[in-house]
């Protein structure tokens, strides 16, 4: 006889992918430390494959539960809830990389010879040309999900939230193509390192880390422009298209404050 659930909550059966994702997670990050020490990327590669099989097997049997009627308005807190953290969790990891910008900016005590002061380097470069293309360009972004998601819970057309969707995908690969021809200018006609100088390192990690979490949020889109196209999300349950806008949205409050500290405050 089949159980019927009388409560609120998804007791969830056992799996198998955390276990792979932890195989998976242990594999890449062996593999990396081999490829550093000569002995080729093939061993990163088979865990990064891995890792990204997990998450999307893991994902979709995420999607079919939501589907199939498991996540209940209290589930939906949670899960809510736990993005918000997970974003509060990619704050921080910024908070390190302007951290480490501005004391190496203001305060460099690695700077000193003797009792003078060496102020720091700082490598010129006009914020007004492509950086500030791909702020419009991640700003009307913002803009199109935003019209997706008013579309989604006030019920208007499906067609406009795939509109919207495709309009921030297709901007997301706007950005992400421009930024690297940025990279591959600065490293090919300003002969900039990705380390060696403590600016390099600062900005290549932070712009770099930021471009790596815009192809992440636009692959987050693209997934819920399938799922509006199979006729997932209405109105009142849609935390998987809500999760990808918040994402989206801290993409862009991210990328503004890189672009008026480093770029602007940084470089003028």
């Amino acid at each position: 006889m089949a159980h019927e659930k009388n409560h609120d909550y998804h007791v969830l059966p056992p799996s198998i992918w955390p276990f792979m994702a932890g195989v998976g997670t242990f594999v890449m990050l062996f593999g990396a430390v081999l490829w550093m020490h000569g002995s080729g990327p093939w061993l990163f590669l088979i865990g990064l494959v891995g890792i990204l099989y997990v998450m999307f097997s893991w994902w979709a049997d995420v999607v079919s539960e939501a589907e199939g009627g498991d996540h209940t308005p209290v589930v939906r807190i949670g899960l809510r809830y736990g993005f918000i953290l997970f974003v509060i969790s990619e704050v921080m990891f910024f908070a390190a990389w302007f951290w480490s910008f501005f004391k190496h900016a203001m305060y460099p005590m690695s700077e000193y010879a003797g009792t003078a002061y060496v102020p720091p380097q700082f490598y010129q470069l006009d914020p007004f040309h492509v950086p500030l293309i791909n702020t419009l360009i991640l700003l009307l972004s913002g803009c199109a999900v935003t019209w997706a998601h008013h579309a989604l819970t006030h019920g208007g057309p499906r067609k406009d939230v795939e509109l919207g969707l495709a309009a921030g995908i297709v901007l997301g690969v706007a950005f992400t193509f421009l930024q690297a021809y940025e990279y591959w200018y600065l490293t090919a006609a300003r002969d900039w390192t990705f380390g060696g100088d403590v600016f390099f390192a600062n900005f290549f990690m932070a712009t770099g880390f930021h471009g790596v979490h815009v192809i992440i949020g636009t692959i987050f889109l693209a997934v819920c422009w399938f799922r509006v196209r199979a006729g997932h999300f209405t109105a009142e349950r849609h935390v998987g298209f809500e999760a990808a806008a918040w994402y989206w949205h801290f993409v862009d409050v991210v990328w503004l404050f890189l672009f008026a500290s480093i770029y602007i405050w940084g470089m003028g």
